[in-house]
């Protein structure tokens, strides 16, 4: 996601993409482990975009004069993975889901 989007989001919305970008890192690391990952590049994009969001966090916090990370405090506990759209439709269903077509197909 390009950093002037970015800017375009409230808030709470940022502090969400971060989050779920966290877990899209996370899901894809475990398909990096299991040697499902197609895209190798994918988690270093991933990587960078999580800097992305958390400098536009920083700057938001400087520029409100508030603690580090305080927003996503705020905002953390209202995160639910499924309300945020994600660029790859895959998840954690995508990666369970590689790991019972492997079995299935092994019996």
């Amino acid at each position: 996601m390009q950093y002037a989007k970015l800017n375009d989001l409230s808030d709470e919305q940022l502090v969400h993409r971060d989050l779920q970008l966290e877990r899209e890192l996370i899901d894809t690391s475990f398909q990096k482990k299991t040697g499902q990952l197609e895209d190798s590049s994918r988690m270093a994009k991933l990587r960078k975009d999580i800097a992305r969001a958390r400098t536009a966090q920083r700057e938001r916090e400087s520029a409100q004069k508030l603690v580090g990370n305080a927003l996503r405090d705020q905002h953390r506990g209202s995160f639910k993975p499924s309300d945020v759209a994600t660029e790859v439709a895959e998840g954690a269903g995508g990666f369970l889901k590689g790991i019972v077509d492997k079995v299935k197909s092994d019996e």
